[in-house]
């Protein structure tokens, strides 16, 4: 899935996006968190696929495991 997932620093500055597409992972992400539906997706962009919104996804939470959390300790000023 995700091979249809790329970016090119001339498109939309580098943003991971849908292969063949000017959408971004991102603004797919910010529907799908704005309570739009996978179908409502699908609907307004019909040259999408259901297999595209899921690499996005998939995509999202691969990146989200190589992430290192640190915590910060508050200092006396």
């Amino acid at each position: 899935m995700i091979e249809r997932i790329t970016a090119n620093p001339r498109i939309l500055g580098g943003k991971p996006i849908i292969r063949g597409t000017r959408i971004s992972v991102e603004f797919i992400l910010d529907l799908l968190a704005s309570n739009v539906s996978e179908g409502e997706i699908l609907e307004d962009y019909p040259h999408l696929t259901r297999e595209d919104i899921q690499a996005c996804l998939r995509y999202a939470a691969r990146s989200c495991k190589n992430e290192i959390y640190v915590v910060l300790e508050t200092v006396a000023a």
